[in-house]
């Protein structure tokens, strides 16, 4: 029996050594056929700051210090260094390319503030996964407007180099968060609202702030959050991302720990994806969908603050699902909304879909009520492009549809997840971008048509729409939203001007 037993440890050491080779044959022929890595694939950038470096007294000021030293070392390590590496005209680290931020006359890579007097109070905006805080500068030009004291924060690893993702982790872009935010509140002070506003990742750390702050006395409350694709669940896939984190680490294997190793020529986004970022992601909305339902469970859901999300429908990287049972399902205030951009039914592009979005809406317009605002922007019907509005409260039975003097443009099929917070005449991402405001490419007006295999990057990224054609819609509920009531409180006018101010 002893003898049998062992035979059988020794098949079983046979075949997973077997499977172990495998897996290293595999893994080796798919290195052979992945571009190879660029020095902003691999290279450190020792300033960047780190949830350690929030001792006491750390404050906001000292972060763009050290900010500034993370860009002159970007500059040191990658642009005056990146030679032949960088010999594409689109290159975002080229010197003197076009696409270089650094010589935009914003490099929006970077934190900043916006001024404003008179002043109703402060918004803190918190930008996605792989972007910068480029992503909400147009959500931060309105809510400025309307007498917000902005606060864009760069989450660290982000706005330099893709290496850095690789790095960072959940702690350091909390830390981020909570820094800016007491900033902020120093600045407006205790009678101005505080707004936070997150856009994918961002969405996810704004919510992880709120649950932070209704049982931590040293933060405050915000009196409102308001979502743009928020990532509060997404695909299975990035709870295995850290497969063949062992492997990475070897030189042989080294590209391994990239999802995608694409040209990085996009100012404002890392178009190459580490595998590491994809599990921070993970490990972050996992944990914000479990305080979630403890807050539920403890009936204590009312305590949170009002949300209002923006969503698409088709969404390749958020999980409509989990928005609407992770996060809005499980809070009770009537006055969340959680507004969904709904495929173009007339677009008859149906058949070639490899799965229809309607199933997801279809399960959620079934049912008989649900305890916030649902908002559909949506067809009047399948015959025609022209849009329209159907809201049904927290509660009722029935939706009130309002027409909307906006339609469907020529070839598009739905919106992206990377699409909603940009407006269509965005200087980069717009399909019609403001000739007046023009800088860098124009990466949103791209038409690729050509033969197969020719690009270097695929086909879905060139042709994944980036800008928003209802962005107006956002802008007047923005506006809606946070338009003080009559008997509001007369705004400080301590502040001066508007003004872009202390950008890293």
């Amino acid at each position: 029996m002893a003898c049998h037993l062992s035979r059988r440890s020794r098949y079983f050491m046979a075949a997973t050594l077997v499977v172990v080779f495998l897996v290293l044959v595999l893994a080796s022929w798919a290195q052979r056929s992945r571009p190879d890595l660029s020095p902003w694939h691999t290279v450190n950038l020792k300033s960047e700051f780190e949830a350690k470096d929030a001792r006491d007294g750390f404050d906001w000021d000292q972060y763009l210090a050290l900010e500034d030293a993370l860009f002159r070392e970007l500059e040191e390590k990658i642009v005056n260094k990146s030679g032949a590496h960088a010999n594409a005209s689109w290159n975002r680290y080229a010197d003197g390319g076009v696409n270089n931020p650094e010589g935009f006359p914003t490099n929006w890579n970077r934190s900043y503030e916006l001024e404003a007097s008179p002043r109703l109070g402060g918004a803190l905006l918190i930008h996605g996964l792989t972007d910068s805080p480029y992503s909400l500068r147009r959500a931060a030009e309105i809510l400025n407007a309307q007498g917000f004291h902005v606060v864009g924060v760069r989450l660290p690893g982000h706005g330099t180099i893709p290496s850095a993702l690789r790095r960072a982790e959940v702690e350091d872009w909390r830390a981020a968060v909570r820094i800016a935010c007491e900033h902020l509140q120093k600045v407006i002070g205790h009678s101005g609202e505080l707004i936070l506003v997150g856009y994918s990742n961002g969405g996810a750390l704004a919510v992880d702030y709120a649950l932070a702050s209704l049982t931590d006395e040293a933060l405050r409350t915000p009196d409102r959050v308001i979502l743009f694709s928020p990532a509060i669940g997404i695909t299975r896939a990035a709870a295995l991302a850290r497969a063949h984190h062992g492997l990475s680490f070897m030189p042989w294997f080294s590209k391994l720990a990239w999802k995608g190793i694409e040209p990085e020529n996009d100012p404002f986004k890392y178009n190459s994806f580490p595998t590491d970022a994809a599990y921070q992601t993970h490990v972050l909305t996992r944990s914000v969908r479990e305080r979630l339902e403890r807050l539920e469970q403890q009936g204590a859901s009312e305590n949170f603050p009002p949300v209002l999300s923006f969503m698409s429908l088709a969404d390749a990287t958020v999980l409509v699902e989990a928005v609407v049972e992770g996060l809005f399902d499980r809070l009770s205030k009537p006055e969340n909304e959680l507004v969904i951009f709904d495929i173009n039914r007339q677009s008859k592009m149906t058949d070639f879909f490899r799965t229809d979005p309607a199933t997801r809406l279809q399960s959620l317009m079934e049912r008989s009520t649900t305890p916030y605002r649902i908002t559909v922007i949506s067809n009047i019907d399948e015959t025609t492009d022209a849009l329209q509005e159907w809201s049904r409260p927290s509660g009722d039975t029935e939706g009130d549809v309002t027409y909307l003097d906006l339609a469907w443009p020529r070839g598009f099929y739905s919106l992206s997840h990377v699409a909603v917070p940009f407006p269509p005449d965005d200087p980069i991402y717009g399909s019609h971008p403001n000739p007046e405001q023009l800088f860098g490419v124009q990466i949103g007006t791209l038409e690729p048509r050509g033969e197969r295999g020719l690009l270097a990057v695929s086909a879905d990224q060139l042709t994944r729409l980036r800008s928003n054609p209802f962005f107006s819609y956002i802008e007047r509920r923005l506006i809606e939203t946070t338009r003080p009531t009559p008997d509001a409180e007369t705004p400080s006018d301590s502040a001066p001007a508007d003004e872009v101010v202390d950008q890293g």
